[in-house]
């Protein structure tokens, strides 16, 4: 497939969550400062999307704040922005909430994950402008599922199988979307403060197509609870490690 005509400069970090399911592993930094092989899941990410050519770099925080400024105050690429409603909130408003910062088509990312980079390659290199990144069965526990129809677009989001016609694949957490998409999903969801980013996908996607682009075996992990690091640090991080080190040579 030939390469956007626009190329991605921008890049949103959805970090505002308290991670109470983490608690005892994080104490008193949020959850994109776990640390895995000595660097915290949040850097890892900045690493990579600046090695991708991200410019801007806005991060929507909440609990623990000040640690993303902290971080923000030591690279030039990255920006915060506080969601103060974020204990009565969902995702999608800490998403709206930056809407002011957003003028351009931008990479969007949770802030618990740990990915190889050609989960980003896979969206950069793709010409559709708005795209889910989604990847294969990986047993993980707490999966988001994506419905989609004929064309592989976005039908439907859960993380009970049964309310879905079928089972596609499931969500990565990292997305690419167009401003006008972006602008379409702040007017649908401004008044639904409580949802996460993903149902306000669902809720624009009648109207406005997302492609769930499906890398198969993808190495990756969102890190919710100690189940999910124990196995980001047993699997996918080995097989992220392995994977990058054979690409540098």
């Amino acid at each position: 497939m030939s390469l956007p005509e626009k190329k991605i400069k921008v890049a949103v970090i959805l970090a505002a969550g308290m991670g109470t399911r983490l608690r005892s592993v994080l104490r008193d930094v949020p959850k994109g400062f776990l640390r895995i092989d000595g660097l915290s899941l949040i850097e890892w990410s900045i690493d990579k999307l600046i090695d991708n050519g991200i410019e801007k770099i806005v991060i929507g925080t909440g609990h623990l704040s000040e640690e993303y400024d902290a971080l923000a105050r030591k690279i030039d690429q990255v920006c915060c922005v506080r969601n103060d409603r974020y204990a009565s909130t969902g995702s999608m408003y800490t998403l709206y909430n930056l809407r002011d910062y957003i003028n351009d088509d931008f990479l969007l990312l949770e802030s618990d994950l740990i990915y190889e980079k050609s989960a980003l390659d896979a969206l950069l290199s793709d010409s559709h402008r708005n795209i889910v990144l989604s990847s294969g069965r990986t047993g993980s526990g707490d999966e988001v599922y994506l419905e989609v129809d004929s064309a592989r677009n976005l039908v439907n989001v859960s993380k009970d199988p049964s309310r879905l016609a079928r089972i596609d694949s499931e969500l990565v957490g990292i997305s690419k979307l167009s401003l006008p998409a972006f602008e379409r999903l702040c007017a649908a969801t401004r008044d639904k403060p409580g949802i996460d980013y993903e149902l306000g996908f669902v809720g624009i996607a009648k109207t406005c197509p997302l492609f769930v682009k499906k890398v198969e075996d993808l190495a990756w992990s969102e890190i919710d609870d100690e189940d999910h690091l124990r196995r980001a640090l047993q699997t996918v991080y080995p097989k992220i490690k392995e994977r990058e080190a054979y690409e540098k040579h």
